[in-house]
């Protein structure tokens, strides 16, 4: 008799089409073990007419699932780890899993032209501050806007005409098949990722041994490396942060090297200060929190 274990995820395609890769990389392993997905309505879901910022930021993708997971109605969850709030919540494990998908930022545009070459005053759809106070480096003139909804519901959005333009995380772009739809890819320096952006994390309870043992099989290192770097940084800034906030990690494991490169912002975004830094690759979470101490201390002084 195989073993059950039921996978809480959001209802969205995206994040179906992801628990699907985590499923089948676990199922590869663990073959006597039956997974069955259960879809969880989050807040983030449901309330589409508010901002994000405003019903709790990316918090607000994973909180009914959670609670969910606390309770024993689901075994086990998977989100995108840049959904995640930098605080972890008491009595869940949180593991990176699989490798780490193309954590840039694109822009798809109606005219197929990139950011350089929109009009003056283009209207530009994002609901991410971080992505806000980048595009405001980029080019100041433009009209930036609030958009919601899932990757579907936002190029629905950009071809009736709602925006000229809409900034999208390429990793999603890529399990949905759609990268055809990307009209220019932001390099790293240019647009700094979210914390955790193309990583898919599974959170399980903490007290479950076996479960934690069989997830421990599909956790990629060099992404398990760059996320606790990444998510360092966001912690140490407060679980109440609510500026832009952006952060990226390379490893090489060849020379024991971690590469952080980093980003905060103003409450307007019209302030930024970027950094980069390299440790050895155990000291992952100890880069992250001095470079956030670094960029709040440099907050202070240009404010």
């Amino acid at each position: 008799m195989s073993r059950r274990v039921s996978v809480g995820t959001r209802g969205s395609t995206l994040a179906l089409t992801q628990t699907n890769l985590v499923v089948s990389a676990l199922q590869a392993i663990h073959v006597g073990v039956d997974f069955t997905t259960h879809v969880i309505h989050t807040q983030g879901d449901w309330n589409q007419k508010a901002s994000l910022q405003s019903i709790g930021g990316q918090g607000a993708f994973v909180g009914e699932i959670e609670a969910a997971l606390l309770r024993g109605e689901i075994d086990l969850a998977v989100h995108s780890l840049k959904d995640m709030p930098a605080a972890e919540r008491p009595g869940l494990a949180l593991h990176a899993t699989l490798q780490r998908e193309d954590p840039r930022d694109v822009l798809i545009s109606r005219a197929g032209v990139p950011l350089s070459q929109l009009p003056a005053n283009a209207r530009v759809g994002t609901g991410s501050a971080r992505r806000i106070a980048q595009l405001r480096q980029l080019r100041p003139d433009l009209d930036i806007a609030d958009i919601r909804g899932n990757v579907d519901t936002r190029l629905r959005k950009l071809d009736v005409g709602d925006y000229d333009a809409i900034v999208l995380a390429s990793a999603g772009l890529l399990r949905l098949g759609l990268h055809e739809r990307v009209t220019q890819y932001f390099s790293i320096q240019d647009m700094i990722p979210a914390p955790g952006q193309g990583i898919l994390a599974v959170q399980t309870r903490s007290d479950n041994d076996w479960l934690n043992e069989i997830v421990t099989a599909i956790v990629d290192r060099p992404t398990q490396i760059a996320a606790r770097a990444e998510r360092a940084f966001l912690a140490r800034l407060g679980a109440g942060c609510q500026l832009p906030v952006a952060a990226h990690a390379t490893t090489d494991e060849a020379i024991n090297s971690l590469t952080l490169r980093t980003l905060l912002g103003s409450d307007d975004g019209l302030s930024v200060v970027r950094d980069v830094a390299t440790a050895p690759l155990n000291q992952a979470e100890v880069l992250g929190a001095r470079m956030a101490e670094g960029a709040l201390r440099r907050m202070e002084t240009a404010w």
